[in-house]
C-alpha cells in the first residue's frame, strides 16, 4: 500500500513540475549575467569615446564623468590631420593584401588536401594544424631575420608576407570541411559533362565553400588590421606605420594631451568594430559549417 502511494505521489509531483508554467523571458539570472559581462567589456570602450569629447582639465578633475560640454575639437584635429589617414591607408593595404593572400593560397591548398588522394596527405594537414599551435610572439625573432635578410624592412611586403603565412593554418582547417563535404557525384557529373579539374574548382567548388571563404577572409583581415608585434618589429619609418602601431607612436607624441589620444585611438577602433559587427553572422555560419562538415 505504501508503495502505491509514492508511485502515485511521484506520478503527480511529475505532472506537475512539468505544468509548472515558464517564464516567456528565460531564466532572469542568466540575462542578468549577460548584462555584467556586456558592461565589463563596453565600459573601455565607452570611456575612450567620451574621453575624446572632453578636455584635458574634464579628464583631470573628473576622470570617470560625462563630457560637459562635448567638445568635438579633439576628433577634428586628428581627422584633420594627414598621420591618421595615411596609418589607416597602410592598414587598409596590409590587410586586404593578406586576406586575399591567405584565401587564395589557403582554397587551393585546402582543394588539394581534400578532395585528392596521396602520400603523405595526412602528415601534410597535421603540419598546417600544428601552425596553429605557433603564435606569432614564438617566431617573432626568427621572422625579423629572415625579413631583414629579405631586405624588407620598413616596408609593408614585410609585415604582409608573415601574416599570410600565419593565416594560412586557420584558413586550410576551416575550408578543408567545406571541400571534404561537396559529394563526389557533383564533380563526377561536372567532370562528364566536359569539365576540367581547374574549371570544376572555379565553377563548383569556390561557390559551394563562400561561407567558409568569407569567414577565413574576414578573420584574416580582422587579425591583419589589430596586429601590433609584427609591425613594431619590422616598420620603423613613420611613414610606413600601420594603425596599431600609429597609435602607440601618436600616445607617445603627445602623452600630455590625453583627450586628443583617447580620440585618436577611439576613431582607431571604429573601423575593425564596424566590420566584424557586419560580418558576424558571417563568421559563425561559417565556422557552423565548417563543424558540420
Amino acid at each position: 500500500m505504501s508503495t502505491a502511494t509514492a508511485v502515485v505521489t511521484t506520478r503527480t509531483g511529475g505532472r506537475k513540475n512539468r505544468d509548472r508554467p515558464k517564464l516567456p523571458w528565460g531564466n532572469p539570472f542568466v540575462y542578468f549575467l549577460a548584462l555584467v559581462v556586456i558592461a565589463l567589456l563596453l565600459a573601455p570602450v565607452a570611456y575612450i569615446v567620451l574621453g575624446g569629447f572632453r578636455s584635458n582639465s574634464q579628464i583631470t578633475t573628473d576622470p570617470a564623468g560625462f563630457p560637459g560640454p562635448w567638445l568635438v575639437e579633439n576628433y577634428l584635429s586628428v581627422l584633420q590631420g594627414g598621420i591618421f589617414w595615411r596609418q589607416v591607408l597602410n592598414s587598409a593595404i596590409a590587410a586586404l593584401t593578406t586576406t586575399a593572400g591567405a584565401v587564395i593560397l589557403g582554397l587551393m591548398a585546402s582543394y588539394v588536401l581534400a578532395r585528392y588522394r596521396f602520400r603523405g596527405r595526412g602528415v601534410l594537414y597535421a603540419l598546417f594544424a600544428a601552425g596553429l599551435m605557433f603564435p606569432i610572439t614564438v617566431a617573432i625573432t626568427p621572422l625579423y631575420i629572415v625579413v631583414r635578410n629579405l631586405g624588407l624592412m620598413n616596408s609593408l611586403p614585410g609585415v604582409i608576407l608573415p601574416q599570410i603565412a600565419f593565416a594560412l593554418p586557420t584558413t586550410i582547417i576551416i575550408l578543408v570541411p567545406f571541400l571534404r563535404a561537396i559529394p563526389d557525384e557533383i564533380e563526377e557529373a561536372a567532370f562528364i559533362d566536359g569539365a576540367s579539374r581547374i574549371g570544376f574548382f572555379w565553377r563548383m567548388v569556390i561557390p559551394l565553400s563562400m561561407p567558409g571563404v568569407i569567414t577565413t577572409g574576414i578573420l584574416a583581415f580582422i587579425g591583419s588590421w589589430n596586429s601590433y608585434l609584427l609591425p613594431l618589429f619590422i616598420l620603423n619609418n613613420e611613414a610606413t606605420f600601420t594603425l596599431p602601431l600609429g597609435v602607440q607612436a601618436f600616445s607617445s607624441q603627445y602623452s600630455v594631451d590625453t583627450a586628443r589620444v583617447l580620440a585618436f585611438t577611439s576613431l582607431s577602433m571604429i573601423p575593425a568594430l564596424v566590420f566584424f559587427s557586419l560580418f558576424e553572422r558571417r563568421i559563425v555560419g561559417g565556422l557552423t559549417g565548417a563543424v558540420k562538415g
